[in-house]
């Protein structure tokens, strides 16, 4: 069409509204894929395309088998492939067969025959999924309860909190096991995204869920405890208790609104890596819970410039000025 219009001596423009293109992307064809003489013929400009078009070289996650087995270890790490990508550019700076993209190691985890990755590697993402899926359904909703109504709201929360600059604000809630008969509590710190995980090897109601808070964040500093946010969940019917023996205020969200609490709602994605739906959580003890946090803790963060939230807390800790 575009080499018989030409003859017919149509503009860019008459063209691309028999074929249904943008004019410049008619123009960039011409240019392109016209033969020496300056002349655009059909099949010399398919010709030129297709040689353009093929890749004789291997895929990379192909021709280096050692680039696929850190990939490989980072996401048994839980790390995503996203976060893999990054560090390998950064890592790689000026040597690109040493670094791939997220998209590549999505197409060898999700194309058959795309790369040497293990293939059961895909249950390491965060969704398990052996193919990509649209995201779809409604929204999952929340639990309200009579029980706040004397309680902090989301909007008496105070601004400094909601910009990251002043550390010591945390968010909260539980992950859930099968049927919902274990829990595993889960606490994030904003500013430096570093996590605690509560043990609750028996049961998670308000009285356990306040002793395990009070046990861990008592060893915080008092500057790293200005404030908690959390969901309207029965298991914080306590939380008079937590503010008191903390001295913390607690804020809730909002109902039907987990967004207020972003932080903790990806970082409790990234635990589902260790902590699996589906699954009795009761069977984690105090150390393994300890193990899962230190190693989360110790993944590079892109939004605190690849350094991790252990070294950002520690910083807190040792320059205590800086809070």
């Amino acid at each position: 069409m575009i080499a018989a219009g030409l003859r017919r001596e149509l503009s860019y423009a008459q063209i691309g509204v028999l074929i249904g293109r943008n004019k410049s992307v008619i123009c960039r064809e011409v240019a392109r894929n016209r033969g020496g003489d300056g002349t655009y013929w059909a099949p010399v400009a398919h010709r030129v395309a297709h040689e353009r078009r093929r890749r004789p070289k291997e895929f990379r996650l192909v021709a280096n088998p050692a680039l696929c087995r850190r990939i490989e270890a980072w996401m048994d790490d839980g790390w995503s492939p996203r976060l893999i990508a990054r560090v390998l550019r950064t890592d790689h700076p000026h040597t690109i067969m040493d670094r791939v993209s997220h998209e590549t190691i999505y197409q060898a985890l999700y194309v058959q025959g795309r790369g040497s990755l293990r293939q059961d590697l895909h249950r390491q993402l965060s969704t398990s999924r052996p193919r990509r899926k649209t995201r779809t359904g409604p929204a999952g909703t929340t639990r309200t309860s009579s029980l706040y109504r004397e309680a902090f709201t989301f909007s008496q929360r105070p601004p400094e909190v909601d910009d990251r600059a002043v550390p010591g604000h945390w968010e909260g809630d539980l992950v859930l096991g099968t049927g919902n008969a274990s829990a595993v509590g889960t606490l994030v710190e904003r500013t430096t995204r570093f996590t605690i995980l509560l043990h609750l090897p028996g049961t998670h109601d308000a009285d356990s869920v306040a002793a395990a808070m009070i046990r861990e964040m008592a060893q915080l500093p008092e500057h790293l405890r200005r404030s908690l946010t959390w969901d309207r969940g029965s298991e914080l019917a306590r939380y008079d208790k937590i503010q008191l023996d903390l001295a913390m205020p607690v804020y809730f969200c909002d109902p039907h609104s987990p967004w207020q609490r972003g932080s903790n709602e990806n970082t409790n994605r990234l635990l589902r890596h260790w902590l699996t739906k589906g699954t009795d959580l009761s069977r984690f003890t105090q150390g393994d819970l300890r193990k899962i946090a230190a190693t989360l803790n110790a993944r590079p963060r892109p939004t605190l410039n690849m350094r991790t939230p252990a070294q950002e807390l520690d910083q807190l800790l040792t320059t205590p000025s800086a809070a």
